[in-house]
């Protein structure tokens, strides 16, 4: 008889276990079918960011869990002086799921560090809270992700969000390829 509780105990925690791995990891991302919207953003508005080759991903559960990999043709010249883009000096890349391996956040990282890599704010406000960060190469390699902005690290900890910060009763977020 004991022998049967343990095993079902071992049961049960091994299936909790591969449930939990599986959500996290799995569960809750979906490829992005469709276009995905990769812009620049500047002084004067978005400026749509000439991207091909784009692999993307989305959570369903977080407007944080978007990641996308692709290749553009600019360089890191253009990108600062004709475009006159919004830098993001302080771009963090937020890890994937394993399984979308065209999107390392350690390496991409690396590459911010060293100066290899630029970060850009493609669009601010992607949901309420969110902007949707860019990091370009040279050698036209780029990655794009969700991370928290002012307003978002507010309105999540309680802080009064301010004037700065759009109504959140009026607030559309993007819809992908919108633009």
């Amino acid at each position: 008889m004991g022998k049967a509780v343990v095993i079902a105990l071992l049961l049960v925690a091994f299936g909790m276990g591969a449930g939990i791995w599986y959500a996290q990891t799995r569960g809750y991302y979906d490829p992005v079918e469709g276009p995905v919207t990769l812009t620049l953003a500047s002084d004067t508005g978005l400026n749509l960011l000439p991207a091909t080759d784009v692999q993307a991903i989305a959570s369903t559960s977080s407007p944080l869990g978007f990641r996308a990999c692709f290749a553009h043709d600019l360089t890191l010249a253009e990108v600062t002086g004709d475009l006159a883009t919004r830098a993001h000096p302080g771009a963090a890349p937020t890890i994937a799921p394993p399984w979308f391996d065209c999107f390392d956040a350690e390496a991409i990282g690396a590459l911010l560090a060293s100066g290899t890599a630029q970060g850009f704010i493609a669009y601010p406000n992607v949901a309420y809270g969110v902007d949707r960060v860019v990091a370009l190469t040279d050698d036209g390699r780029g990655w794009a992700w969700n991370e928290l902005n002012e307003c978002g690290r507010k309105a999540y900890d309680g802080t009064p969000v301010g004037e700065a910060c759009p109504d959140r009763a009026t607030y559309t977020p993007l819809t992908e390829g919108s633009l």
